[in-house]
């Protein structure tokens, strides 16, 4: 039986693990959750490798943990919103020719107004999906045999299931919570994808829901949005308030470093993970998996979508 579970935090998760000798990197360590992720396998002896698009708010961020870590910890520039700054990430470090045990896809954006990326996809599909499928099918090559892929989804993948023929919403009705439901389902599809063509070779990958986290990731949603995505919460519910809890961002950060280094490989590879735990496929409910995120049929399409949205294929 899992010993973790809604309550349990990432210190928690990883108290048993000695990470030693392992290499990390985590997008998003400028706040919340990237954060917190970055210290807590840091704390276990690993070296971990922090991406954010402000390097200065990052420095900030985790300078209370940075400093005692010396060359174990280090901070490279990336900008999920450009295709340019992904490769160049990219570049630097298959340059630098150093392998990864894990790599935890951690930044995003949440039911934000309309806009596109600088290469001209909408913001959300962009920023939480495409750049990610670049940075880790392009770093593929420096995982060791062994590594993991972690991917942060959401229970917001319930409100969307992904428009493969739309994706970039030019012929739908923009709406900011589908939206993030469509970006947060394609993460799932892609990490199963992902995992079933390197599974081969020992590397694993899934998608976990973090929980409900109040952080600035929900800092350009609007009331409207607010309100949508409260109702739909709810709904799912059971229309009872008081069945919606919010983690701390300790406890937001277990599953993600769970999964990364405590789960059993074999257990967790191509799942969706919530609570530290396998999460079961249903159709109805607050909780669990939809069906249509872990369709495999579904998952190679979204593959050959984003690699022609992308320019780029991955073998």
């Amino acid at each position: 039986m899992n010993e973790f579970g809604w309550e349990s935090t990432a210190d928690d998760v990883l108290q048993a693990q000695d990470l030693t000798g392992k290499r990390v990197l985590v997008t998003g360590v400028s706040a919340g959750l990237g954060v917190e992720t970055a210290r807590a396998l840091a704390a276990r002896g690993a070296e971990v490798i922090g991406t954010a698009r402000d390097l200065d708010k990052a420095r900030c961020a985790t300078e209370g943990f940075a400093a005692q870590l010396g060359e174990r910890f280090g901070l490279v520039e990336l900008d999920l919103a450009s295709l340019d700054s992904v490769r160049a990430c990219d570049d630097a470090l298959l340059a630098e020719g150093k392998m990864f045990d894990l790599l935890i896809a951690n930044a995003g954006i949440m039911a934000v107004p309309f806009e596109h990326t600088k290469d001209g996809f909408e913001s959300q599909m962009g920023v939480n999906h495409l750049s990610h499928f670049v940075l880790i099918n392009r770093l593929a090559p420096l995982i060791r045999e062994g590594g993991r892929v972690v991917c942060l989804s959401s229970v917001g993948h319930h409100w969307g299931e992904t428009d493969l023929v739309d994706m970039n919403f030019e012929a739908r009705s923009y709406e900011p919570v589908r939206a993030y439901g469509d970006s947060k389902t394609a993460i799932i599809l892609f990490a199963l994808e992902f995992d079933r063509r390197h599974k081969a070779r020992g590397v694993r990958a899934c998608s976990v829901h973090p929980g409900g986290i109040v952080t600035e990731l929900a800092r350009y949603m609007t009331e409207d949005a607010i309100a949508k995505m409260t109702e739909m919460t709810m709904a799912e519910a059971g229309g009872k308030a008081e069945d919606i809890r919010f983690k701390t961002v300790e406890q937001g950060a277990a599953t993600s470093v769970w999964a990364a280094a405590t789960a059993a490989a074999n257990a967790i590879g191509g799942q969706y993970c919530e609570d530290c735990q396998v999460s079961p496929v249903t159709e109805v409910g607050a909780l669990g998996v939809r069906p249509y995120a872990l369709d495999p049929e579904r998952a190679r399409a979204l593959w050959a979508k984003s690699e022609e949205l992308v320019g780029e294929r991955f073998e």
